[in-house]
């Protein structure tokens, strides 16, 4: 595994996890496959090898963000839509995650809409913003029928249908680490204490997540038809069915590695806890398998609840 190269930057990412898809640059048509090669070619050295986090990515899309709204007029959402990526790279075989920030930001939106208190609402996008930018997408669906994002945002918690397509093999964990080189060696290490945060992300094969999720949508349609483990299945099917055969799903616990800390993510196994309580399941013992999900249920409610600590 190569070395992970350190972030130096003061921002810090939201306590967010990602459940990204990475398509093959071959799946995507013209002209934006020719868009994508210019990328990869310019931005070639960032592309990330399947063995390593994108935390330094996520950094830069952040700062692209917040550099966004510091030096315009705050509005609802970007003007033009990001021409930017994630890369990875697996057997020599480059995939690329559009950030697709404008789509993405339309949805946070909606989800704002419905969750915010109304006086926030009003005093952070007044309704001639939020029309506007309502406006704005509707034109734009209209124009692009068939887009879907490949990025899904989980604000304070991973959902626990998300550890669906992963099993405890696919997890990769990396604890913090202090720069290399004297004092840290790159001899700033030992002077301010900065370190590389810890990461924890799953990284499976499309052909793997699908496979797993209709498993577990099979057995969860059986014994718990309405339940919300298997409504978040048929969910979570559908959006990987949007995505080329051969593209690679990861979920990626994001800004939460700073929520959690070292400790927590290192013990943490939630996606091979999850896959216990279905392996119960399926072998006919529904209350076992009720004692794993509520366990994990009831944990990451714990995290949750942490987003009203003062």
């Amino acid at each position: 595994m190569q070395d992970v190269t350190v972030v130096r930057t003061s921002v810090q990412p939201p306590y967010a996890a990602h459940l990204r898809v990475y398509e093959p640059l071959a799946a995507y048509p013209e002209p934006e496959r020719a868009h994508w090669q210019a990328y990869a070619a310019e931005h070639g050295p960032d592309a990330t090898e399947a063995g390593q986090p994108v935390a330094e990515a996520v950094l830069e899309e952040q700062r692209e963000a917040l550099a966004e709204l510091a030096s315009r007029t705050p509005r609802a959402l970007p003007e033009r839509e990001s021409g930017r990526a994630f890369l990875r790279v697996l057997d020599g075989v480059l995939y690329v995650c559009p950030w697709a920030t404008r789509l993405r930001s339309w949805q946070a939106l909606e989800g704002m809409r419905e969750a915010a208190p109304v006086a926030l609402l009003e005093t952070a996008l007044p309704a001639a913003v939020r029309e506007a930018a309502e406006a704005a997408r509707e034109r734009w669906k209209a124009e692009h029928p068939d887009a879907r994002p490949w990025i899904l945002t989980s604000r304070w918690e991973v959902p626990v249908r998300w550890f669906l397509p992963f099993g405890d093999e696919d997890r990769c964990f990396l604890p913090p680490e202090p720069p290399e080189g004297p004092g840290g060696v790159d001899g700033q290490g030992g002077v301010d204490g900065r370190v590389r945060a810890a990461a924890l992300y799953y990284l499976v094969p499309m052909s793997q997540a699908r496979r797993r999720v209709a498993r577990a949508y099979r057995a969860l349609r059986e014994w718990v038809p309405e339940g919300e483990l298997v409504r978040g299945a048929e969910r979570t099917g559908r959006w990987l069915e949007e995505f080329h055969p051969r593209s690679l799903v990861e979920l990626d616990y994001g800004g939460l590695v700073h929520l959690l800390g070292p400790e927590r993510l290192s013990a943490d196994r939630s996606a091979g806890e999850l896959e216990e309580g279905l392996r119960a399941l399926r072998a006919g013992d529904p209350a076992e398998a009720l004692r794993v999900y509520g366990e994990l249920t009831v944990r990451w409610r714990g995290v949750l609840a942490l987003r009203h600590a003062n």
